[in-house]
Order: structure tokens, then sequence, then C-alpha cells
């Protein structure tokens, strides 16, 4: 299915083209899917500069009902229209269907939690001596700049945008070319939500970084989150150092699926192969690093291999698909390259790889390791791959764990009930699973330790990076 309308910008309140286009292509079979308009500098100066006079001259900043009325209002209009998004992303992004509903489930409710957020959070008062009252309340920091990765494109949009619109400031988002159709349905969607004032959200497609580098730099962006690589969150951070901006970083991530004897292998062996195929392993929580206790390593080692042999590498719009493609041709082979270099002096257990080298079809990989500092361990793959290490005792579990230098996120398995908190407390890690994988709530918190970034996403912090408080003191005679 190929579009003949060129998907548009949503600038000030409107949908607009580009001086350029750019062409949306098909990870299943390099087809061109249609155009999107690719946003540059000067876009990304008109959308700040709406952004920013949104905030100066309108009630947004302290109007908390119309924020309130106003998220539940981009909720109900992604509701509406929840099966073409999740038909295009499958179809543009390559995850399958049931990956693709599952991003669009998560959207909605994300939405009504920061609804609800802007009415009810609330500051401090008190007379902290005779006469002396004194105060502190949040207040919107300003515009917040977002940057979206193309791997799941709505939900990081919706879970940075929501609770800094809930905050009361403005924003502008970019979003990628990578999925320039999906963005463009967005922008859509935006556009008809009733009540949402000009310049409020503002949300831009590029192929390119001439936009995102606008938003690190410019001094009218007073906060940036970011979600995407620790590499170029290193760049981000150190870019954004002549604005003193406030920042927000979810980077890469290393995720340890520590399997203790005792766990229940049947549970354990669907979800480890889920771990390492959802989103064709372009996620920065996919359970990259399987660490199995030498007592049912053996059993593990096996049956996972098995389960990884057997998945179905489709187009993500076929229901037989188990996974889908990567986002392109070229990304698969370079997470072939990457495979190949580890096979010198790894095991491989199960060696997937390339259908066909110009497509973007990458079957799962296994990799067994003795030696944690290697690359293939090291090194985030984004891609369906993941290394099997074996360990002796808890503590050996720990060294293992946190052997690389990121901290996103952890699982353990186990039936002892004691053992996950006794574990989880010594692990780097910002979120830990116990018996499962991948699960979140709009409620928590989540973001990474080490190198895995800065601040928080979700919950109360989500809401609270997007805010600076002001202290009000005033003597009563």
């Amino acid at each position: 299915m190929t579009t003949t309308t060129t998907a548009r910008q949503f600038i000030n309140g409107e949908l607009v083209g580009s001086k350029r286009e750019s062409s949306s292509i098909s990870p299943a079979d390099g087809s061109a899917l249609g155009c999107y308009a690719d946003a540059d500098e000067e876009q990304a100066r008109q959308a700040v500069a709406a952004a920013r006079a949104a905030f100066a001259d309108t009630d947004w900043s302290r109007d908390r009902r119309l924020r309130h009325q106003v998220l539940n209002g981009i909720a109900d209009a992604i509701e509406r229209r929840t099966d073409e998004l999740v038909s295009l992303l499958a179809r543009e992004n390559g995850k399958v269907l049931g990956e693709a509903g599952f991003e669009l489930s998560l959207t909605v409710p994300k939405l009504r939690y920061y609804a609800a957020l802007a009415l009810s959070e609330s500051g401090r008062a008190a007379e902290v001596s005779p006469g002396l009252h004194m105060s502190s309340v949040p207040e919107a920091i300003g515009v917040a700049g977002v940057i979206v990765p193309w791997n799941s494109p709505v939900v990081l949009a919706v879970r940075s945008f929501a609770p800094a619109l809930a905050a009361g400031c403005t924003a502008v988002v970019k979003l990628p070319g990578q999925t320039g159709l999906v963005n463009g349905l967005l922008h859509e969607i935006l556009s008809e939500v009733a009540g949402l004032p000009a310049g409020v959200l503002n949300s831009l497609t590029e192929s390119g970084d001439e936009v995102a580098r606008f938003l690190v730099s410019s001094k009218d962006i007073d906060v940036l989150s970011y979600t995407g690589s620790t590499r170029v969150g290193r760049q981000i951070m150190a870019d954004a150092a002549m604005t003193l901006k406030r920042l927000s970083l979810e980077l890469g991530g290393k995720t340890p699926m520590i399997v203790f004897d005792d766990a229940d292998l049947d549970v354990v062996v669907p979800v480890l192969t889920k771990a390492v195929t959802t989103f064709s392993g372009q996620f920065c929580m996919t359970g990259s690093r399987v660490i199995a206790q030498a007592g049912i390593a053996g059993q593990l080692r096996e049956r996972l291999s098995k389960s990884l042999g057997a998945v179905n590498v489709g187009p993500g719009d076929d229901p037989a698909s188990d996974m889908g493609p990567m986002i392109d041709a070229e990304n698969a082979r370079r997470v072939d390259a990457l495979v190949s270099a580890a096979a010198e002096y790894a095991t491989v257990l199960v060696r997937g790889g390339l259908a066909d080298p110009d497509t973007a079809f990458y079957h799962p990989s296994l990799l067994e390791v003795d030696d944690p500092t290697t690359p293939i361990v090291q090194e985030e793959v984004f891609g369906p791959v993941a290394t099997f290490e074996v360990f002796e005792s808890e503590a050996d579990a720990v060294r293992l764990a946190n052997v690389t230098e990121y901290g996103l996120a952890a699982s353990i398995w186990s039936r002892d009930i004691d053992r996950p908190r006794r574990v989880g407390r010594q692990l780097r890690a910002g979120t830990v699973w116990t018996n499962t994988w991948a699960l979140v709530a709009d409620q928590f918190e989540e973001g990474g330790f080490g190198q895995s970034g800065l601040g928080r996403l979700n919950g109360l912090r989500g809401l609270e990076e997007f805010q600076e408080y002001k202290t009000y003191a005033q003597i009563v005679g």
C-alpha cells in the first residue's frame, strides 16, 4: 500500500509542508510507501518561536483544567484512529502487528495519567516560624524540546510531551524520518484535537539532524528530552552545555536476564525469546544478556537455542510473522558484521543472520561467551542478538550483571521469594523485574544508571523533569 498524499508537519496549529520531501521506504521489501515533508532548521525556528509565543502570551502554563482537557482530547483522538496507526507502524517501522498494537496500548493511558496529574499535583506551604510564611510551588520550566527515535515513535513521543504539557510547558517534537508516514498521521490526529491552542504542541519530521541540533543549541529551548543511543546522548550533553538547559536522557542498555537454578524454564524460555526478538531487538531494554546459573545452564542453552531458531521472520503486517524486519538493510548488515566478529571468540549457539544481504530480515543469533569484557557483551547491538553466560553464585551473577557501563534494566528469574530483592539491591539498574520482562506502568518511573542516561520518565518524576520550583516567603505582622 502506497500513500499518495505527502505527510505534513504540525506547526503553530497548522498542517504544513516543507521545502523538501523524502520517501518512506518499506523495511520489508525496500519499496517506497509514500512521501513525507522533511523539515529543516528554518522550520525548527518557526516551531520554537510558536512554542515560545504560546508559553509567554497565553494562559496555558497557568490553566490546569485546559491542560487536563487537551491531554484527554489527544488521548481520545489517538484512540479513535488506533487501528490506522497500528497498521501503518507495522508497514513502515517493521514491527509485527501485535507489537505495534502493544505500542499504541501504552499511549492512551499515558496521556490520561498526565491529564490527571495536571489537576492533582501541588506544592508545599508552612509557617516556618511565628509570622514567617513560606511556600514552594512548581512552575513550568518553559519550552520543551523532544527528540524521538524510530523504534517506537508514537509512545516515546507521548512519553515525553505528555508530562511536558501537563506541567504547563509548550513543546517542539522532532520525529524520525524512518517513520515519516506514521508521524504525518499523528500530526493529522493532533490537528483535529479541539481546544489545543496554536503553538502549544508542534511536531516535525526530519531525515537528518538539523532540527535536532537546533533544539539542542537553541536558547529558547529550556528543557530537552531525548531517547536514543548513549553516543548521541553524550554529544547532546556537550552541545547543551552552552545554554545549561535541563536534560532528560534515556540512552542505551544491555539488559541482563539472570536465571537461577530454581527458575521455571517453561515460563522463562518464551519470555527470553520475546526479550531478544521484540521490535527485532531494536529496543533499549532488549534482553541481550542471558546469564544462567550452572545447574540449569545446559537445559536453558538447549531450549532457548531451539526457540530462537524457530522464530518466523517476515513482514510486520503478516499475521504469521513472529518477528519483523529490522528498520533497514544497512542496519541488518551492521548487526551481521558484529555477530561475525564475535564468532571469532564466542561459541555460536544460534547463527541467524541475513536471509538476503539486500533485505532487512535478520534471524536471531545467540552466542556463548566466557569473557564478559568482550565487545559483544559490552556494546549495545540494537538487533536480535543475545549472549549466553554461566554463573555459579549470587555474587557471581551480580558481578556479571554489573560488568557493563549500562544500567537501564535487569530481570531476575527465581522461585525464591527473597532472592530477587536481595540480588536486585545490588544491581546497577533503574528497573529490576522479577519473573517477567519489559513490564512498565505509567505511575512508576523508568530510566537508567551509569551510561544509560539522566533523569526519569513516567511517574511523578516524569512531570518534575519539566518543572522548576519557586519559593515564596512573606512576613505577616
